[in-house]
């Protein structure tokens, strides 16, 4: 059923909700201009390489998020008002056909369902990218491997299961609020959304592991560099790793400590201008963290791995890591590297 309602006391939601899709705009900004911005590397050492598993994850973190926010971004611009905490849709409108209706209520839905489930599916597969970075890191040992995928895994599980239960029972209604047409999604148990933000927390425990073994293997190769007269090409590339490493695990970290502060009851069930700046720097946040630093990943150390045979092309003699492409591995050798798929 549809809600008309010409109320006044709706006008400070729609005003104080405008700051929110300013946040839209810029996250989405953010990932089609870095999308643009890499292109060209992308181009180079993605789409005109070998592909491997890792090639795959790229593209489909890379293609997913930018997809998803071109959409948002046009439906914002139509003009469209996209609630993210309610899924909420809004554009100026006298009179509206049932179809129409029912065609904007199923697209918010599907918005809607795409943005609780985009973290979860992404995050997992940078996830895979970081257990293939730290296996290759430490010198491909059996056990460890295991270990990680268990780890992943879990963490992949649990925050799925949690996210199915934070949205059972969920509802949609339709309101046209002087003229703007909204959808809303309710759920009436608030232990159920809070499960939502808590879901979280599993995927943080495994970027933290992830860091912790990063930052250690980096620490204890630069040691022994500095203990022997090999090349600092190693060093180099661990360096490269760690870094790109770090902005990721920081932006993480950004979205973890705004996720969980969403806990609170003044933010999640507020519409205040402030609730709305703490929901908007969220989803900045969140799309540079998944959609911008997570393919960095993959594009810094191929682009490492392309100055590095260029160089060598030029008779520089070095002693390098080698990347073995079919196993994403990376061992010490002589040479030039072979992959960069790391």
């Amino acid at each position: 059923m549809t809600v008309v309602s010409n109320d006044p006391t709706w006008l400070p939601w729609i005003s104080d909700f405008k700051v929110f899709t300013y946040f839209l705009v810029v996250s989405s900004a953010v990932v089609v201009y870095d999308w643009a911005l890499t292109f060209g590397q992308e181009f180079e050492l993605v789409w005109r390489q070998h592909w491997s598993f890792t090639t795959v994850l790229y593209v489909c973190v890379r293609y997913i998020g930018l997809s998803y926010y071109v959409v948002l971004l046009l439906n914002i611009l139509v003009p469209i008002i996209d609630n993210v905490r309610h899924s909420g849709h809004s554009a100026p409108m006298a009179a509206i056909p049932i179809q129409l209706l029912t065609a904007l209520l199923h697209r918010s839905l599907i918005i809607f369902i795409i943005s609780v489930w985009m973290p979860v599916v992404v995050n997992a597969m940078l996830g895979v990218i970081m257990m293939i970075r730290i296996y290759a890191m430490y010198g491909r040992p059996k056990k460890l491997l295991a270990f990680l995928v268990v780890v992943l895994l879990a963490s992949t599980i649990f925050s799925g299961v949690m996210t199915v239960m934070a949205h059972i029972g969920v509802s949609a209604e339709e309101f046209i609020i002087f003229g703007n047409y909204v959808c809303v999604t309710t759920n009436e148990d608030t232990h159920q959304v809070d499960l939502g933000y808590e879901s979280l927390i599993f995927t943080a425990i495994w970027e933290i592991l992830a860091f912790i073994l990063a930052v250690r293997i980096v620490i204890k190769h630069l040691r022994e560099l500095r203990q022997s007269s090999t090349g600092s090409t190693i060093g180099d590339c661990f360096v490269v790793l760690i870094q790109s490493h770090t902005f990721y695990f920081v932006a993480f970290a950004t979205v973890a400590c705004f996720t969980l502060g969403s806990l609170s009851a003044n933010i999640t069930y507020s519409s205040s201008v402030g609730s709305m700046l703490f929901g908007g720097v969220l989803k900045v946040a969140q799309a540079l963290q998944m959609f911008v630093l997570g393919p960095r990943l993959i594009l810094s150390i191929r682009e490492y791995h392309a100055e590095l045979v260029a160089r060598s092309d030029e008779g520089t003699r070095m002693t390098s890591i080698h990347f073995q492409a079919g196993g994403d591995a990376l061992t010490p050798g002589e040479g030039v590297l072979t992959g960069g798929d790391v």
